[in-house]
């Protein structure tokens, strides 16, 4: 058995990180390292911690999962495949199944190195790049474990093999990134917190984590988007908004900032509040715009409700007729309510029928 870092040999990174390698530090959901190994057997050196909210992560080969763990806290040499053929190359995946825990400052996932029998081959790129910014449900949260069973909020309930987004990725042999956070959403969270919504945040590395640690590990650099360029962006917010219409308003105790979305006393949404979200919203695609100036603009919405798709339609409409883009557009998808998974969120099947329409999407 040999030890190698992750530099020394061709290997691909999936998903939004720095350019750090010694180790490889995993930020978003369905991040991960992607290697193509000739050999009897694999392990990987994983370094985490963790205060509130374990990480998870999964190996994934040949496109098949094959173990799922819940990380250990501090540094651990793990096995990802033994007793192989040695001479027959293995496509391997590591893949962190848990989102950035903005909650938690001391949530680390890292890959450090690796130990084999055999030697590294070349990955290749994919021709397909794709980007899926979202909620809770592009984290995969409740899409493992039964709808029927009162769930607590806990990491053990996300899982990237039933992601649509992964789906998605996996069918169409796709670069996949993810940037996603539980009741976040464009103007504001599920609760009215206007500090916890994407698009402030969208042009950092991962600028929904804080503490010191993360900070240092370079969460809030700027991103690089030169580097990577998505032929597609995936934007699956508003669901958070949706619900922050039926939330007390939110208040800053210390200074006394106050922020809410507010019904009608016949139920309906305030028109005032709807056409800040709106806003808020179009003025997300001008961000994502000038950041990507090549890919298609998807806002696709539906899996949990269809409150908002008048607002995001709206609002998709307007950054249409003010820059001519011809690149974006709404896509509805499907609320597969007999489908739904833990804490009444979207389950495995219901992630395949998503992932379905956005393959057909893709014309792939």
């Amino acid at each position: 058995m040999k030890r190698f870092s992750i530099a020394s040999v061709p290997h691909l990174v999936h998903g939004r990180t720095t350019e750090e390698r010694e180790p490889l530090t995993l930020f978003w959901t369905a991040s991960g390292l992607e290697l193509n190994v000739r050999a009897s057997e694999l392990w990987v050196e994983i370094n985490a911690d963790w205060s509130i909210h374990e990480p998870w992560y999964s190996f994934v080969i040949n496109g098949t999962f094959f173990s799922r763990r819940m990380a250990d806290k501090g540094t651990h040499r793990v096995c990802v495949f033994r007793g192989t053929d040695p001479d027959t190359v293995k496509n391997v995946r590591i893949i962190k199944d848990t989102q950035a825990y903005s909650a938690d400052d001391a949530s680390l996932l890292q890959i450090c190195a690796l130990e084999t029998d055999g030697s590294f081959e070349e990955v290749p790129e994919r021709k397909l790049k794709l980007e899926f910014i979202g909620d809770s449900i592009t984290s995969g949260e409740g899409d493992i474990g039964e709808a029927a069973y009162p769930w607590d909020w806990a990491s053990m309930i996300f899982s990237a093999e039933n992601n649509y987004a992964v789906q998605v990725g996996l069918k169409t042999d796709a670069d996949i990134r993810v940037l996603s956070q539980s009741g976040w959403g464009v103007g504001c969270a599920w609760n009215n917190n206007p500090h916890e919504a994407i698009p402030p945040v969208y042009e950092e590395v991962c600028g929904l984590l804080s503490g010191e640690r993360n900070a240092r590990l370079g969460a809030h650099e700027p991103n690089d988007f030169s580097a990577w360029q998505p032929d597609v962006i995936f934007i699956n917010l508003g669901t958070n908004d949706c619900g922050s219409f039926n939330q007390p308003a939110w208040c800053d105790e210390a200074s006394g900032e106050r922020f809410q979305n507010r019904r009608n006393a016949d139920g309906t949404m305030c028109g005032e509040d709807v056409e800040r979200f709106v806003e808020t919203a179009k003025a997300f695609l001008y961000k994502l715009r000038r950041c990507n100036p090549k890919a298609e603009l998807v806002w696709i919405y539906g899996m949990l409700g269809h409150d908002m798709e008048p607002a995001l339609r709206t609002a998709v409409e307007r950054y249409i007729a003010e820059t001519g883009d011809e690149k974006a557009e709404f896509l509805p998808l499907t609320d597969d309510l007999a489908h739904r998974g833990a804490r009444s969120h979207p389950g495995v099947k219901a992630h395949r029928t998503a992932a379905g329409e956005l393959i057909r999407y893709l014309n792939l």
